[in-house]
C-alpha cells in the first residue's frame, strides 16, 4: 500500500489480542476423618445442650420413671416368657440358675431373680397377653417425656405410643437370649474369680447388653418417640445410647454388690430402701435415655443440613 506521493505507507501494527486467563480454582481441602468426627461430635454436644436448655429434665425423667415403674416387671416377664418360646422352659430355668451366680446377694437380689424367672416361665400366653397392657404404659411415658423435652403438636399421644411400643415384644428376647447363650461361660468365670475373670465378665456382659438394648432403643427413637428420624441417625444414636446405658447398668450391679444397709434412712425397712434405690437408678437411667434421644434428633438435623430441624413432625 502507498501514500499519495507514491511512497510506501508505514505498516500499521495489528491490534494485540487480549487474552483472559481463567482463575485457577483449587478443590476444597477435605478435612481428615478424625477431625470431621470431632467437629461433628462437638456440634452434637452443643446442639443437645441448647435443646435441653430451659427444660426441667429432672421432672421429665421423674415422670417417665413413674411409667417405667408400672411397666418394668411386665416387660421382664415378657422377656423371660418369649425366651421360652424360642428355646424351652427347662432351658431357660437351667441357664437362669447359672446366671444367678452373677447376681449380688447384698439386698436379696438372687431371690428376686428366682421369682421373676419362675413367674416369667409360668406366665403362659394368656398371662403374657394381659401383661401387654401395663407394659404398654412405658411407650406412653416415653412419648410424653419426649414431647416435654421437644414440644410439638401431637394427637392421640397415649394410645398412639402404647400401640407403637407393642412390637418390641419381638425384640425383647434379644437380651435374655444373649445372656442365656453365654450363661455357661459367665458362670465358669464367676466360679473362677479373680481380676482377670471379673474383667472378662464385664466385657462380655457389656457387649451383650449393648447389642441387646440397641435394637429396642432404635425402635423407640424412630417409632415411639415423636418426630421422624432418618434410619442412619437412629442407628447411630440408639447404639451410642445403649453403650452408655450398658456401662450404667454395670455400675448398678456393682452398687448391688456393696453391703449397704438401705433400710437405715427408713427405720430399718430394707424393702422400702431397696425400692427407693431402684427408683433412683431408674430415674438416672431415663435422664440418659432422654439425653440420648435429644442428641439423636440434633444429629439428624445436622445431617439433614439444618441444625434447627430435629426431625419432621409425625
Amino acid at each position: 500500500m502507498t501514500d499519495v506521493d507514491g511512497r510506501p505507507a508505514p505498516a500499521v501494527p495489528a491490534p494485540a489480542l487480549r487474552t483472559t486467563t481463567a482463575p485457577v480454582t483449587r478443590p476444597p481441602r477435605r478435612r481428615s476423618r478424625p477431625r470431621a468426627v470431632w467437629t461433628g461430635g462437638v456440634a452434637v454436644v452443643r446442639g443437645t445442650g441448647a435443646a435441653l436448655r430451659g427444660r426441667d429434665l429432672s421432672i421429665v425423667a421423674a415422670g417417665l420413671t413413674y411409667f417405667a415403674g408400672i411397666a418394668l416387671v411386665p416387660w421382664l416377664l415378657l422377656g423371660v416368657w418369649s425366651a421360652t418360646l424360642l428355646t424351652s422352659a427347662a432351658t431357660v430355668t437351667a441357664r437362669a440358675a447359672e446366671l444367678r451366680l452373677l447376681v449380688p446377694d447384698a439386698i436379696g437380689a438372687p431371690e428376686v431373680w428366682d421369682q421373676v424367672v419362675a413367674a416369667g416361665v409360668a406366665i403362659g400366653p394368656l398371662g403374657a397377653l394381659v401383661a401387654l397392657f401395663p407394659a404398654s404404659f412405658y411407650g406412653e411415658g416415653l412419648r410424653r417425656a419426649c414431647l416435654r423435652v421437644a414440644p410439638r403438636p401431637d394427637r392421640f399421644t397415649g394410645w398412639r405410643a402404647r400401640v407403637a411400643v407393642l412390637p418390641l415384644v419381638v425384640l425383647v428376647p434379644l437380651l435374655p437370649l444373649g445372656l442365656l447363650a453365654t450363661s455357661g461361660v459367665l458362670a465358669d468365670l464367676a466360679r473362677t474369680g479373680g481380676p482377670e475373670a471379673s474383667v472378662a465378665t464385664v466385657v462380655i456382659v457389656f457387649h451383650l447388653v449393648w447389642l441387646g438394648l440397641g435394637a429396642p432403643l432404635a425402635w423407640v427413637f424412630r417409632m415411639v418417640a415423636p418426630g421422624s428420624l432418618s434410619l442412619r441417625a437412629t442407628l447411630v444414636g440408639a447404639f451410642t445410647t445403649s453403650a452408655v446405658l450398658s456401662g450404667f447398668l454395670q455400675g448398678f450391679v456393682l452398687f448391688l454388690a456393696i453391703p449397704l444397709h438401705l433400710g437405715v434412712p427408713f427405720g430399718g425397712l430394707t424393702v422400702v430402701g431397696a425400692v427407693v434405690a431402684i427408683g433412683l437408678w431408674l430415674f438416672v437411667l431415663h435422664v440418659l435415655v432422654l439425653v440420648g434421644w435429644t442428641a439423636t434428633t440434633v444429629l439428624d438435623g445436622l445431617w439433614r443440613g439444618d441444625p434447627t430441624d430435629r426431625g419432621a413432625d409425625a
